[in-house]
């Protein structure tokens, strides 16, 4: 693909025509160079379309803003991560692929813009194993996600604040969050070792075709664009935090059950739907139970917005749990209800359904798909806090009121 277009090209990519486009140059919206001949002007074309999904925003932005921020307009530029035609690209990779072969450590490389070799020699995380091991067993009650919430913190306060000192520090602060987050959700020590390898020998997978769905599954949830618990920590990147407060912000809004929480109901939708004596006349039950009372899917892990078509990674997961499920598993009622309720109401399973379906066919302790998408998502949420942190801006939209007022007098 050409790196830049003719004024004709250019125009016509905006909708415009060609004196506007010039005109568009002279109030500096645009830059413009000349040709290796000298006679003609070039545009940047990754500025143009810049330009023109900007002006498509400003058109729809009237009637999304007056309501509210719901699938609407994008209100933040981000060279990270692109959903498009039903596709997901990391940097312009696709990450269903991706996630076929690579590690989470792979994905991180690729999405924090550094080498694997980088990060594989990342210092140890700076927490003293007494300690860390102190604070586990104070906790060992807890659930993964308030383990989490507390032991981040708690590190944060042991380490230094270098979060804005240079390339190499980021880096390193970086692998110590997403370490020391993996390290709370499955109360294990902090440890170089590949992520997927430490969630599996936390739950006891050996097989190594298994273990490559927990890999891939992980690098699945790396990240999708601006998502609450994305946008969040962008948020709180912007005024000025450490990346530890920005991370934690982030595990909470993810915890939410219309986020990353909605692992656990579907887990629970599982659960009901295999101890229902005829499946046919369960989901009948449940979808007119809720299909007018819930918050926009029909059901819970069915029906994304950005999917219509269905969501890549589901497919991607699905087929390689399909490939390594034990003999006796619940892999067969997890494509019939899936099956069923496509037939039903022609919507496809989302990411949370692979989850939740990987953790009962894995046969992994209750709530290990919320750790899956947790761990894998720190990823993506560093990477934004990266971009955020470069970008330097505080995040402030404005409110529109709609409230009472006194009337001037």
């Amino acid at each position: 693909m050409s790196t830049h277009l003719t004024a004709t090209e250019a125009a016509a990519l905006l909708g415009i025509s060609v004196p506007t486009l010039y005109a568009y140059v002279s109030r500096g919206m645009l830059q413009s160079s000349p040709d290796a001949h000298g006679k003609h002007r070039l545009y940047n074309a990754a500025e143009v379309r810049r330009l023109a999904r900007r002006k498509a925003d400003g058109k729809r932005a009237g009637k999304v803003a007056q309501k509210v921020l719901d699938w609407g307009v994008p209100v933040l530029e981000s060279s990270i991560t692109l959903i498009a035609d039903g596709r997901l690209l990391y940097r312009g990779h696709d990450a269903v692929e991706l996630a076929r072969t690579a590690s989470l450590e792979d994905a991180a490389a690729l999405l924090w813009e550094c080498s694997p070799r980088r990060l594989a020699e990342a210092p140890p995380v700076p927490i003293g194993t007494a300690q860390w091991a102190a604070w586990l067993k104070l906790w060992s009650d807890s659930t993964p996600l308030d383990r989490a919430l507390v032991l981040l913190p708690a590190a944060a306060a042991q380490m230094p604040r270098v979060w804005a000192q240079g390339r190499d520090a980021q880096l390193d602060t970086a692998c110590a969050v997403m370490r020391l987050l993996a390290a709370a959700m499955i109360s294990a020590a902090p440890s170089n070792e590949p992520l997927h390898r430490q969630l599996a020998a936390a739950w006891g997978i050996r097989n190594r075709q298994q273990m490559g769905v927990l890999r891939a599954a992980l690098v699945a949830c790396a990240d999708h664009e601006l998502n609450a618990s994305t946008f969040t920590v962008r948020c709180i990147t912007s005024t000025g935090t450490h990346l530890f407060g920005a991370v934690a912000g982030g595990l909470a809004a993810l915890s939410g059950p219309r986020h990353g929480g909605e692992t656990v109901r579907v887990a629970a939708l599982l659960d009901e739907a295999a101890r229902a004596p005829d499946l046919d006349r369960f989901l009948a039950t449940r979808l007119a139970r809720d299909e007018h009372g819930g918050y926009g899917a029909i059901l819970s892990g069915f029906g994304h917005t950005l999917y219509p078509q269905g969501d890549p990674r589901t497919r991607m997961l699905l087929e390689l749990l399909t490939e390594c499920a034990p003999a006796r598993s619940a892999m067969g009622e997890i494509h019939a209800l899936a099956r069923a309720v496509r037939e039903t109401s022609g919507v496809e399973p989302t990411l949370d359904y692979a989850l939740a379906a990987i953790e009962r066919v894995l046969d992994l302790p209750a709530g290990a798909g919320f750790t899956l998408f947790a761990v894998g998502r720190v990823v993506g949420w560093i990477a934004h806090a990266m971009e955020q942190a470069a970008d330097g801006r505080l995040i402030r939209p404005r409110a529109r009121y709609v409230g009472e007022y006194e009337a001037d007098r």
